[in-house]
């Protein structure tokens, strides 16, 4: 089967190399964005994606807009390629591009559709406390992950799992789906499944106010909000910002979720609730070798890992002992 690859960043990465392994696959052209400038001193650097079809050979396209750039249209119609495989790529692609191979275009999309369509799947399902979620390949049509479902598997979300995790969970799982999905449409064993437009929801981009932690939220809204959003979640403390990056809620329903370590703090978490009432985002106490612990509109969370402006990331107790923090301290909205 020849296949174009379409995508651009590390989650497509499983996927493009497990094609690239098939015997009876043969990838004859990866599309990705343009290098664009990233991380610490902004240097122009090719898309994860874009790296390894460099080293497996493959003649790359890297279109500032794919549906105004008349080469690349033209390159690709040219390839006569059995199916497009999509995962990831950041852009839309035209209805003449949809149409150009004969099995369609094949997208892989990181939920279990028809929910969670856009762009944002793995952030928003655990913003939402969701428990499982996974992967679906589908038929590509001109609706943003509106197209025919051909497979789906699902995954387990734990309680501790973030962005990054479960991305990198859902990643390696893309990868065989598609492997599968495509034998399925060459054997003509697979049949489309239209999706049911009244279980659909959606996972828009995200925005910069989406990171704003608000301590009147209950612990667990905020813990999966600060996982969800990893690792862009900030409060204010001492009038400065502070990205908050790992907790753990402490309600009821929680704890046994969490790690066995944790678990055992929980008669000394009881011991600093007990001591008096706080406002929400009043510090209560420090759970030592762990970190703070903060009460919310319900119930306390306690802050494992956070980063000063300017400064590393640092254990939540590192950062405790370094500010001197003391209970009855606020951190605000």
């Amino acid at each position: 089967m020849r296949i174009v690859f379409f995508g651009t960043p590390e989650f497509a990465v499983p996927s493009l190399e497990r094609l690239l392994a098939a015997e009876d696959i043969e990838v004859v052209a990866v599309v990705t964005q343009p290098d664009r400038r990233r991380g610490r001193g902004s240097k122009v650097m090719a898309s994860p994606v874009k790296q390894v079809a460099l080293q497996a050979g493959c003649p790359i396209y890297q279109p500032q807009r794919i549906k105004r750039d008349t080469h690349t249209l033209e390159s690709l119609g040219a390839l006569q390629a059995d199916a497009f495989v999509v995962v990831a790529y950041g852009q839309i692609l035209s209805q003449q591009i949809l149409a150009m191979p004969c099995l369609g275009c094949i997208n892989a999309h990181g939920s279990l559709l028809p929910a969670y369509r856009g762009a944002a799947p793995i952030q928003w399902c655990l913003y939402h406390g969701e428990e499982k979620t996974g992967v679906t390949t589908m038929l590509m049509d001109a609706g943003m992950d509106t197209g025919a479902m051909l497979l789906k598997r699902e995954a387990e979300i734990a309680l501790t799992d973030n962005a990054l995790d479960l991305a990198h969970t859902l990643s390696a799982i893309s990868a065989d789906l598609l492997v599968d999905t495509l034998a399925a449409l060459a054997a003509g064993t697979i049949t489309p499944i239209p999706q049911d437009e009244a279980q659909a929801t959606y996972a828009p981009l995200i925005q910069k106010s989406d990171f704003a932690l608000d301590w009147s939220k209950e612990a667990i809204a905020l813990h999966n909000q600060v996982r969800g959003f990893y690792p862009n979640c900030v409060t204010q403390f001492r009038e400065e910002p502070l990205k908050v990056l790992v907790t753990a809620p402490l309600d009821d329903a929680s704890w046994p979720q969490l790690p066995p370590d944790l678990q055992a703090l929980r008669a000394p978490m009881t011991a600093l609730v007990e001591a008096g009432e706080a406002q929400p985002g009043q510090v209560l106490g420090l759970l030592k070798p762990y970190g703070p612990v903060v009460q919310t509109g319900s119930d306390p969370l306690l802050l494992l890992e956070v980063k000063p402006s300017g400064k590393r990331a640092q254990s939540g107790t590192d950062f405790a002992n370094g500010c001197r923090l003391t209970a009855g301290e606020m951190f605000h909205s």
